[in-house]
This record gives C-alpha cells, sequence and structure tokens, in this order.
C-alpha cells in the first residue's frame, strides 16, 4: 500500500509525471478536479479503506500542507513516497504560459506558490523521496534523495 505525495508549484510537469508513471496503477487526488478539500478528503478515506495506492497530485508547497496526508496514511500502515519536483520561476511561468483555459494559472498564483514553498525532508516522515525535473527534452530526471527518518 502506497501513497505518494507530489509537491511542487503549478506547471512543474507533475499531472504529466503522474500520467507517465502511475496512471495504471494509482488513483489520482486532485484538487482542481475534486473542487473541495472535503471531496479529497472522502476520497483519500475510500483509498485508504480499499487499501488502492494513490497519488496526491496538488502543489503541497508547506510542510504543514502535507502534513494532513501523512497522518491518514501513516495511521493505516500505507508507504509515503514523496515527489519535490523542481523548476526556476522563469521555467514555471513559461510553462504555465503555455496553458490554457482552466489550466491556466494566473503568473501570480505560480508565483505565490514558489515563493511559500518549503522543501521537504525525512523528518516530515516520508518512507522515500525523490527530486524530479524536467529536462531539456522533455523527459523526466528523478533523483533519489536521502530521506533518514
Amino acid at each position: 500500500m502506497e501513497m505518494i505525495l507530489f509537491m511542487g508549484c503549478q506547471g512543474v510537469g507533475k499531472s504529466t509525471f503522474f500520467r507517465e508513471r502511475f496512471f495504471h496503477t494509482h488513483v489520482r487526488v486532485n484538487l482542481d478536479m475534486l473542487n473541495t478539500r472535503n471531496r479529497e478528503r472522502l476520497l483519500v478515506a475510500a483509498c485508504i479503506a480499499m487499501k488502492q495506492p494513490f497519488v496526491v497530485d496538488n502543489t503541497n508547497p508547506t510542510v504543514e500542507d502535507r502534513k494532513r496526508y501523512f497522518e491518514l496514511a501513516r495511521d493505516s500502515g500505507f508507504k509515503v513516497v514523496g515527489y519535490c519536483f523542481e523548476a526556476t520561476m522563469e521555467e514555471l511561468l513559461q510553462r504555465n504560459g503555455q496553458r490554457t483555459g482552466k489550466q491556466r494559472v494566473p503568473d501570480v498564483g505560480v508565483r505565490s506558490t514558489f515563493k511559500k514553498f518549503e522543501p521537504p525532508t525525512g523528518a516530515e516522515g516520508f518512507n522515500e523521496l525523490f527530486r524530479v525535473r524536467v529536462t531539456s527534452d522533455g523527459t523526466f530526471n528523478v533523483e533519489s534523495l536521502d530521506c533518514e527518518i
């Protein structure tokens, strides 16, 4: 049983990474689709009850934002794996600028998330932690980080 927690600003590639790596094995929990924290909480609870692996595909920029998921997953015996998506502000604004419709976030939103982002640490309770960057050819470079939990 596994809960994967994505962390990173809007436009960094989290949802694309989900589609490439976890679409066929994990349920996607995403506030953009669910619209409310209550719906998100219900879906997470259902995944936990069914012992269904899932990915929380939100920005999760702060330790406090991430904490709510740890409590639910740990109490149910789920392994917690974190993927921290990194990019420069320039890269984020460029990628976000290529989006259309509801997918495009106002630049102020991207800047705000970037400003408050707290890099994850093993002390938060991750069993595994990875850093993800999009390469110049559009592929993902994934690097394992030491959790020391």
